[in-house]
């Protein structure tokens, strides 16, 4: 029996996915420094809410609340010895959701970064980082989630441990990397080298792309390089609503529906195919962006310039695929999706 996103992808040309996990949390009354994967949990009701209101705004997929439940996030925390009891939690929580949704919701296992640095420049080995996401990814699928979605890597290296522990777990997946560093991520992978690296991967993942990094047009922009090598596996655009802006002890981000609606239709005219937002975009933004998306004709793949005009400018000159010799050396601690 395939599984329920492939079945989605056979009979759609395109899918909605969630949107930010952290910004509701931190609505709800997360605090900085908590980790959200004690609430599911602690606070039910909360992470219900989170995944509900996916649902109820026409999301095809949502994501577990999971993000950072491996051993090495969830270490920080003192909860390292909680890894199957917390995802599993994520995981029926969601399940029971969609499964009373009355059309098919595909329940995505949320897979985070370890925030560890790969060997050789760190010291997690290949073997270890494996293991970690393998522990993380049984206790997902005991949970009852469809597919597995690596997200927010910067590390090729990490992306392809990842990668062998979905296959361990004997599970379909997908996998996004985030792109926040003049078109790179963090670690210097482009858009043309991601593509080119997934293309050897076995199993290959059911969808791959970009989510978070800076804003949506810094996003779409990596989405054309992923198109621009002809891809036979569905692209995956996430990208944030708008830019972070720091107003009265809070963190906002200014794109609003309306922007985020445009935002949809010209990612399914950049090629992507599964779509939807990461940072600061809420259920209203995507009650507009699925508006959107059903009454979208695709139209022409835009140039720079169009995204630039109706989503704003670009964080950089740089599109990440020019002759640049000098890769970053240093990976962030895994940031955390807002």
């Amino acid at each position: 029996m395939t599984d329920a996103l492939s079945r989605l992808l056979e009979t759609r040309d395109w899918l909605l996915t969630d949107g930010a996990t952290g910004t509701t949390l931190f609505n709800l009354g997360l605090e900085a420094g908590e980790s959200p994967e004690l609430w599911n949990v602690s606070e039910v009701a909360k992470i219900e809410s989170l995944y509900q209101g996916a649902i109820d705004a026409g999301s095809d997929l949502f994501l577990t609340n999971s993000f950072g439940g491996n051993a090495a996030r969830l270490k920080l925390h003192n909860a390292q010895s909680r890894v199957g009891e917390l995802n599993r939690a994520a995981a029926e929580i969601g399940r029971e959701l969609a499964d009373r949704a009355g059309r098919t919701v595909v329940v995505a296992g949320s897979v985070g970064p370890t925030g560890e640095v790969m060997a050789p420049l760190g010291v997690l080995t290949h073997a270890e980082a494996v293991e970690m996401f393998h522990e993380q990814m049984e206790a997902l699928k005991e949970g009852g989630v469809d597919v597995l979605w690596i997200e927010t890597i910067s590390a090729p290296e990490e992306y392809r441990a990842a990668a062998e522990a979905a296959r361990l777990a004997d599970m379909p997946w997908c996998g996004t990397m985030s792109f926040d560093t003049a078109g790179r991520t963090m670690m210097g992978m482009t858009s043309e080298g991601m593509a080119r690296m997934v293309a050897r991967l076995d199993p290959a993942p059911l969808g791959f792309g970009a989510n978070c990094g800076v804003g949506a047009s810094d996003l779409l922009r990596t989405v054309l390089g992923f198109t621009a090598q002809n891809p036979t596996i569905p692209v995956i655009a996430k990208g944030n609503a708008g830019i972070p802006k720091y107003v009265e002890g809070h963190i906002h981000y200014d794109g609003t529906p309306e922007v985020m609606a445009d935002y949809a239709r010209l990612a399914r005219d950049c090629g992507a195919t599964i779509i939807g937002g990461c940072c600061g975009t809420t259920p209203e933004h995507l009650r507009a962006m699925r508006a959107a998306l059903e009454t979208h004709t695709p139209g022409p793949r835009p140039d720079l310039a169009e995204i630039e005009a109706r989503l704003g400018g670009f964080s950089s000159s740089d599109d990440g695929t020019g002759d640049r010799s000098a890769a970053p050396q240093r990976q962030r601690r895994g940031k955390r999706r807002e």
